[in-house]
């Protein structure tokens, strides 16, 4: 079938992205899904700086490529063996499949899932399927016209429709909005899990969050639902402090204050417990390791380009009895904590709907863009719908 997505051919373009425009807008073909796989219609996609990642270059993936990875959607067609779900079921994607039987996924760390990284850095399906192609003129893989493309994250979300392997998706409650849906996909996943999983924080606790994006917004929000004590939040941007304020921070801070790092230790009396890193940036990372306290744990989950380097005081991690952490998908079971974290926002304890910043379509992805890159938005989602 022929359907409209966004497929990125050159990373690297300069920003302005409204200008130099990475993304087009093409009619692809898209082929049905074979065992194993299923056919969804998009409904609503968010934008997140791992898309953006792709299109600046800080993450290399082969071109040229569909991107988008953070989605809801409704199952059109069911591949053969696919026997869990049926048509019209809504589900999200998920952007690290998990092939359920390698040693990560049979000691539950999906997220670690060794064929299903294979797949990603492939920009394939799992299984090294492809199932998307250029159209006429256009090329694809290796420069012909009409050839493959790769799928970003194994879901290639920017378009109309997807195939993906039934590994890739997780049904969800058919009364929650597409555009509230595709934040559970990454935003959520990441950020609560990072906080419910990966550190398992206790009560009473005193938490940071530094940068605040879709994930690390879901991750003060999580430590608000955790029953954290202090919740700090810390980003660049003012307007983004006031966002946080207004949803439980106890305390903001402006990490280009110079002083930021003393003032937080000062604040929380030698510093916090749990430090969040979901910038993506080494400087954050190291500001969120110095203001965790002694015997304190740093979770990063923000995904710097691959190329830069963290120099670590080695006796501090020794001598404090520091905790460092890596978390990705935030360590979660997506089968098993999209529901939960669903029910959470049903009750009224997870408010992502208030991170959706706007709604817009397709063919306007471009612009927002620049306004992700500058850091004006938190959660932009596309309407496939309009």
């Amino acid at each position: 079938m022929k359907v409209r997505a966004a497929v990125l051919r050159e990373m690297g373009l300069p920003a302005p992205y409204e200008e130099s425009r990475p993304l087009t807008i093409e009619e692809v073909e898209l082929d049905p899904p074979q065992h194993g796989e299923v056919l969804v219609k998009i409904h609503a996609a968010g934008l997140c700086h791992s898309d953006l990642s792709a299109i600046n270059g800080d993450r290399p993936w082969p071109m040229p490529i569909v991107v988008g990875h953070e989605a809801a959607a409704e199952v059109v067609e069911l591949g053969a063996g696919v026997k869990d779900l049926a048509v019209g079921d809504h589900v999200v994607l998920i952007f690290r499949p998990s092939c359920g039987a390698c040693t990560s996924c049979s000691v539950g760390r999906p997220a670690l899932c060794l064929p299903g990284g294979e797949a990603n850095a492939s920009g394939s399906l799992l299984g090294g399927y492809r199932r998307l192609k250029a159209i006429g003129e256009r090329t694809g893989i290796g420069g012909e016209a009409g050839g493959p493309l790769y799928h970003h994250l194994g879901c290639a979300a920017f378009a109309e429709y997807a195939t993906v392997s039934r590994r890739s998706i997780v049904k969800v409650d058919p009364e929650l909005p597409w555009e509230q849906a595709a934040l559970f996909g990454c935003a959520v996943l990441t950020g609560a899990g990072a906080v419910f999983n990966t550190a398992r924080i206790e009560p009473g606790s005193k938490v940071a969050v530094v940068g605040l994006g879709g994930v690390g917004f879901s991750s003060l929000l999580a430590a608000i639902a955790a029953g954290a004590h202090e919740v700090v939040a810390v980003d660049l941007l003012d307007s983004k402090l006031e966002q946080a304020q207004a949803l439980g921070a106890t305390r903001c801070y402006n990490a280009g204050d110079p002083d930021v790092i003393d003032r937080i230790k000062d604040r929380t009396r030698g510093g916090v417990d749990y430090a969040f890193e979901m910038a993506g940036s080494v400087r954050a990372l190291e500001l969120a390791y110095r203001i965790t306290a002694r015997g304190g744990t740093t979770v990063s989950a923000g995904l710097p380009n691959p190329g830069h380097k963290w120099e670590l005081q080695a006796v501090s991690l020794i001598a404090e009895e520091r905790t460092i952490k890596g978390s990705y998908i935030g360590s979660c079971v997506p089968s098993r904590d999209v529901p939960r974290f669903v029910s959470m926002f049903k009750a009224g304890r997870l408010p992502v709907d208030k991170l959706l910043s706007e709604r817009i379509r397709l063919d306007e992805i471009n612009g927002a863009l620049d306004r992700l890159a500058r850091g004006e938005t938190i959660r932009q989602v596309i309407r496939m719908d309009g």
